[in-house]
């Protein structure tokens, strides 16, 4: 066998495992929804973690095999890679029936274990080609994290030039060359076995591409929607942004309009409808001459404003598919900027639909921005008689609890701040939401409304505030100086003329609703509540979390309280389901599935271990090599999940960041790892491990006090700078991060090498839980101080490390 390790194959099956991480990310985003991102990371590392258990067990058999075994795995990643997913499509499973169903958690078992095969192989894999050169550990996982890294930026690119389907084909292909390559590096003879087998292997792949279509959640709005007679899919495009499907109906038109007035006599125009990822409707309007036929655009909660200013200047935050500008455009309004995240929208509305929606996006004084609307604000000081967020979401969804982990910045106390900052004195920020029953959304949006003029310096916020609802949707305005008693009389005027409520405005006392009927005046009360002494007390023991979202904690959408679920189950058959957030439930059970898996995978080599010692002699303590392993294992994910979800602020979408982010801590702790094995041959590994631990805990720190000011310092930068920004601020963090877990396991290879793949399985398996359990903390604690405790945990590594010169 060659004495140079397979560096090749282990750096392109490590970056084809984390390509297929984050590929499995978009898909589940697709076909479920983004709260199963969090899953995907877990059963990547529930992967890692089970290779370490079978190592263990069997790791003298695989040793003396490690060719064919080595080669075995990487096949096999390339064809599960395809296989599982299909197969994971097949299931059934169905998130709101996971609390009445015990099927349901059964089926979310199966998509963790079937999910987790390529993972189990690629790990199988590195773990392998660790044990059989153990003298070269530093170096095979910087060779194993740089390849990671690596991966994890080429599938962004890969995104953008093929459907997420057909990107998991070039995946599995990866695979496939990693076998290749691995069979020249480790110069195996038979050659011509090796052709035949990637010949079978891609045969078996393209008969698999064949039937690989996305199986969409049927509650989802698209499948809903296609049920329709005469409705299809006329057109799709399809980027790390999103899957854009544009739907028409040949029988019956689109007619959206959210919250439309019961009294409105005016049908809503022909429409196209454009779905993204199979949910979040918007729609392309068809243009008409004839302006009258728009007034219907006047009959909804959000037309309020306009009753209320004659705007100079409107920002559309969410251009979407031109509803909120064609409205500002029916009001005269002559300058409309409008800022939009996701490109394939703009191009899609303003170009390829313009004939059919009269070239809305050239009209005089219409500017459509690609970006994200902090970072349009931060860059320009322009001041706006209106600004305008309406429906940011799509309300089954919404309603249903499924967005409870979406971070969303458009929500926290900081984003109204900023909105505020760019209002014209006198101006009005407009924000229509989905209602819901109880009351959630709109109570804490008031809330947060009531938070953010505080930090403007607004101490008595009640004649700021005024808000109306129709029988679908809300309406918040919040005013750049107080609501005077001549707009108070528009609000009720414009409220009674469409059979609006009036939920809130200065000087109106409390009444019950006129029109949209409630068996209490929960709106009324609440707001009330809200601008009382009584605020805190009120947020306290409503049933509903309440609390305004931070940048720290961006959950506007989770309102789960434990206190209540107990009444919330009780109240099952009479339409409780309803007033549960899914998402948050399966992120639970999603947590309580890998701890119940980790615990098998951590206790089951116990038993074996002593038996498979042998002569082998251990010479450090098996406790410190559990707490070592389990305690970098928590801090590493910690560290990295809490990093991913803050830059996604400073990066603008999801995807950038979880890629870039975790793009540099690969890369870089890769290098790190690299780093310690050329310190080691000058100092001791616990010399080096105290230095690393030293600067993890000097460097978590200081971010933890001064990222957030640079965060708002540098948000006007251009996004190819900020890309490079969150590297250069990731990179030292996570070179020093890439040193203690390889220190150890070169001390174990001297020491204990039958512990190797233990304390592989261990680590994993403590990242398995943590990838669940740092989203859990966030949405009740924030990100600071999930990284605090990361900080805390790499604190105590150092007391623990497992070397032959301390045992307990």
């Amino acid at each position: 066998m060659p004495q140079r390790p397979p560096y090749l194959s282990v750096a392109l099956i490590s970056g084809a495992a984390l390509a297929y991480e984050i590929l499995l990310m978009r898909l589940f985003s697709i076909i479920q929804w983004h709260h199963f991102s969090y899953m995907i990371i877990g059963l990547a590392l529930l992967g890692y973690g089970f290779s370490g258990t079978v190592i263990s067990v069997f790791q003298r058999w695989l040793q003396a095999h490690f060719t064919f075994v080595y080669l075995a795995c990487l096949l096999l990643f390339g064809l599960t890679s395809v296989t599982s997913f299909m197969l994971a499509q097949a299931i059934p499973f169905n998130a709101e029936m996971i609390l009445w169903d015990s099927h349901q958690l059964v089926y979310l078992l199966l998509i963790f274990l079937l999910l987790s095969l390529p993972f189990f192989f690629a790990a199988t894999a590195i773990c392998l080609a660790f044990m059989q050169y153990r003298g070269q550990v530093s170096r095979i996982y910087a060779w194993d994290l740089a390849g990671a890294g690596m991966g994890s930026l080429a599938v962004i690119g890969l995104l953008f030039a093929v459907f997420p389907q057909y990107a998991l084909l070039v995946i599995a292909v990866l695979g496939l060359l990693a076998f290749l390559v691995a069979s020249m590096e480790l110069r195996l003879k038979q050659l011509k076995v090796t052709l035949v087998v990637l010949g079978a292997a891609s045969m078996l792949l393209a008969l698999a591409a064949a039937n690989l279509d996305l199986q969409l959640s049927p509650y989802k709005g698209l499948p809903q929607t296609l049920r329709i007679s005469g409705t299809e899919v006329i057109e799709q495009d399809s980027s790390p942004f999103g899957l854009i499907s544009i739907v028409d109906s040949k029988t019956i038109p689109f007619r959206y309009a959210p919250g439309l007035s019961l009294a409105s006599t005016e049908e809503p125009l022909p429409q196209v409808g454009i779905f993204t990822d199979g949910d979040n409707m918007t729609v392309i309007t068809k243009a008409v001459d004839d302006q009258s036929k728009l007034t219907y655009m006047d009959q909804v909660t959000s037309a309020l404003p306009y009753h209320l200013v004659d705007p100079a200047s409107v920002l559309i935050v969410g251009a979407g598919g031109g509803t909120d500008i064609l409205q500002a455009l029916y009001h005269s309004t002559p300058v409309i900027d409008a800022v939009e995240l996701n490109p394939q929208l703009i191009d899609i509305v303003g170009h390829r639909y313009s004939d059919f929606n009269g070239a809305l996006y050239q009209r005089h004084g219409v500017n459509v921005h690609a970006g994200d609307v902090r970072g349009f604000l931060s860059r320009n000081q322009k001041k706006y008689d209106l600004i305008q967020l309406s429906l940011m979401d799509a309300f089954n969804a919404s309603a249903s609890g499924l967005y409870a982990l979406n971070e969303d910045y458009l929500y926290t106390v900081e984003a109204l701040q900023l909105y505020l900052d760019h209002l014209t004195p006198g101006g009005y920020l407009a924000l229509t939401r989905w209602v819901k029953m109880p009351p959630r959304d709109t109570l804490k949006l008031f809330a947060t409304a009531i938070d953010a003029l505080k930090l403007q310096g607004v101490e008595n916020s009640s004649d700021r505030l005024a808000l109306i609802r129709s029988w679908q949707t809300s309406t918040l305005l919040i005013r750049n100086g107080a609501i005077k008693n001549d707009a108070v009389e528009k609000i009720s005027k414009f409220s009674e003329s469409r059979s609006f409520d009036v939920a809130y405005a200065p000087g109106m006392p409390p009444s019950k609703d006129s029109y949209n009927q409630l068996p209490q005046p929960w709106f009324q009360t609440g707001t009330a509540a809200l601008l009382s002494d009584a605020r805190d007390q009120y947020i306290d023991d409503y049933k509903f979390d309440l609390k305004p979202a931070i940048d720290d904690r961006p959950y506007f959408h989770h309102f789960t309280k434990w206190t209540s679920l107990p009444e919330i189950f009780r109240l099952r058959d009479r339409g409780g389901m309803s007033l549960i957030e899914w998402g948050y439930i399966v992120l639970v059970m999603t947590l309580l599935v890998a701890a119940a898996l980790s615990v098998v995978l951590i206790t089951l080599p116990l038993r074996f271990l002593p038996r498979l010692s042998g002569e082998a002699k251990v010479t450090v303590s098996k406790t410190r090599v559990i707490l070592y392993f389990l305690l970098i294992g928590v801090a590493f994910l910690f560290m990295e999940i809490a990093f991913m979800q803050k830059f996604i602020l400073f990066l603008h979408h999801p995807l950038y960041s979880f890629a870039v982010t975790l793009t540099a801590f690969l890369v870089f702790a890769g290098l790190g790892s690299n780093l310690s094995a050329n310190w080691s041959r000058r100092y001791s590994r616990r010399t080096i491990l105290k230095g690393s631990l030293a600067g993890i805990v000097i460097i978590g720190l200081s971010y933890l006090l001064l990222l957030d000011e640079l965060f708002v310092w540098l948000s006007s930068t251009p996004i190819f700078y900020k890309i490079l920004l969150t590297i250069l601020l990731v990179s030292p963090l996570a070179l020093l991060m890439g040193m203690p877990f390889p220190l150890a396991l070169s001390s174990l290879a001297e020491n204990a090498q039958v512990l190797i793949p233990w304390a592989w399985g261990i680590n994993g398996c403590a990242s398995v839980i943590s990838a669940s359990l740092a989203t859990l903390l966030a949405i009740h604690i924030g990100f600071s101080a999930v990284i605090f405790i990361a900080v805390l945990l790499y604190a105590s590594v150092l007391f623990v490390y497992p070397s032959p010169e301390r045992t307990i």
